[in-house]
């Protein structure tokens, strides 16, 4: 017998669509990955993975995660021509029940969730983290990512932000220099404006530029891939990049008092995972003057779970189904 869904649960950016379903006894199953730019629209994506996929057995309920913020129950892609509401897939799929959450908040969900070798922990062995404290989760990848999770009796509540747009911060003189050039190129110096992507070619011109030196690599690829090889300069600019993320996550767990756990996620510092370990990102997310031996209790882990926010949207159909 086909078991018995009970949900499906998705996680749309701006590249990639990728759905699951969630059966009677928690499990997530049948993962596929759609190209969203060969789709008109999400429900286009969502009607042929059910057809091919959940066939007669249609789910009840649905959660989906996306990348951007969800304001009265809609969103508006901004790397797709696509708006989608909680109403319009109600209609359509006439599901009992949907709820559309941001993608970093269902990741949030996610980390208390995740097995011991979904994660690699940066940093000292100080325990899993409080299990009645606050959870944040960040991540650099096209933008900067930024959420976190309440803990209660009645479950966790995922906390969306657009904390990726807060003012930079810089730490010593060499990030005030780096600070003054973008200001020059962009005005106003967000989070996301350095640990993003296209952030990371910006700190490394910037960086070239301070030591009187060509910025001779052409992307943030290079920089990425011979920083890794053992190019000096490019691995210093990640150094400074994964420093830089760890104030950044230093200032969020103040800021949350994220004391049940940090957890570093998004597409690029995965791919670094060996010279994350060895950078100077947990000093700096220690480094808090009188708060320091706060932070020092608190764990950071960088996420290895390659969908997570599947996972975490699996948890909220879960809790909705509690409700």
């Amino acid at each position: 017998m086909k078991p018995q869904y009970t949900g499906l649960v998705g996680d749309v950016g701006g590249t990639h669509a990728r759905f699951a379903l969630v059966d009677a006894q928690g499990h997530v199953r049948n993962p596929r990955t759609f190209q969203a730019k060969d789709y008109a629209s999400l429900t286009d994506v969502i009607a042929e993975y059910l057809e091919t996929t959940a066939g007669k057995r249609r789910p009840p309920r649905a959660v989906v995660a996306v990348a951007g913020p969800v304001l009265d129950g809609e969103i508006e892609f901004t790397n797709l021509d696509w708006v989608v509401s909680e109403g319009d897939l109600l209609g359509q799929f006439e599901f009992e029940a949907v709820k559309l959450i941001n993608d970093f908040a269902a990741q949030a969900l996610a980390c208390p969730r995740l097995d011991e070798g979904d994660l690699r922990r940066i940093g000292p062995e100080v325990g899993r983290g409080a299990y009645d404290c606050p959870v944040v989760v960040l991540g650099a990848g096209t933008g900067f990512g930024v959420a976190g999770v309440a803990r209660s009796e009645r479950g966790d509540v995922p906390i969306a932000t657009e904390g990726g747009h807060a003012a930079f911060a810089p730490n010593d003189e060499i990030e005030v220099e780096v600070w003054r050039r973008l200001r020059e190129k962009y005005g106003r110096v967000s989070i996301e404006r350095l640990l993003s992507g296209a952030g990371l070619y910006d700190l490394y011109c910037a960086l070239a530029d301070i030591e009187g030196r060509n910025a001779v690599l052409p992307d943030q690829a290079a920089v990425t891939a011979e920083g890794l090889a053992g190019d000096a300069f490019a691995g210093a600019t990640l150094d400074r990049f994964l420093g830089m993320m760890g104030s950044v996550a230093g200032d969020l767990a103040l800021s949350y008092g994220a004391r049940g756990g940090v957890y570093v996620s998004g597409g690029i510092a995965p791919r670094m995972a060996d010279r994350l370990a060895t950078s100077p990102f947990r000093a700096r997310f220690e480094d808090k003057g009188r708060l320091s031996d706060y932070v020092r209790g608190i764990p950071t882990f960088l996420v290895l779970h390659p969908y997570p926010a599947i996972i975490g949207a699996a948890r909220e159909l879960e809790q909705m189904e509690r409700l």
